[in-house]
């Protein structure tokens, strides 16, 4: 049988620089669930299905590997692990893991990318840091 669920639980698992700050999550949309239209408001999202439409949050929005958003986003901070199509611009940090299938503009202040991700497209910061995933092996062994 296949599981739909991702490898890494993001909703649950800290670890994650961005992660670290989070206490639960507002809002979700689950892996057999699709979402069109205009998201915006306070809280934490996590994203395990699809979106097409864009969005203005106030808090962190995950992008679960096996989530997918077609469109822009805006938020505090991001994290993704899954795939994306359109721009994202994090007012404070981006974590992009090395899951993560992203085309598009990516603009932060600070972006984080780890070995393995992919990006088509233009990045705008402040600070760039590449790293190796090395909190999911430590918190696995």
């Amino acid at each position: 049988m296949v599981s739909n669920e991702p490898d890494i639980n993001l909703g649950t698992v800290k670890g994650r620089r961005i992660l670290d700050r989070v206490e639960g999550f507002a809002s979700s949309v689950g892996p057999e669930t699709s979402f069109t239209g205009v998201m915006g408001g306070a809280g934490h999202c996590i994203v395990y299905g699809r979106v097409e439409g864009d969005c203005d949050i106030d808090g962190t929005l995950v992008i679960a590997e096996g989530g997918r958003w077609i469109g822009g986003i805006v938020a505090n901070n991001m994290l993704i692990a899954g795939r994306v199509e359109g721009s994202l611009m994090a007012r404070e940090t981006m974590e992009i893991i090395s899951t993560a299938r992203i085309r598009g503009t990516l603009t932060s202040r600070l972006i984080a990318i780890a070995e393995g991700a992919v990006h088509e497209g233009e990045l705008q910061m402040s600070d760039v840091t590449r790293f190796a995933n090395r909190r999911a092996a430590e918190s696995v062994g």
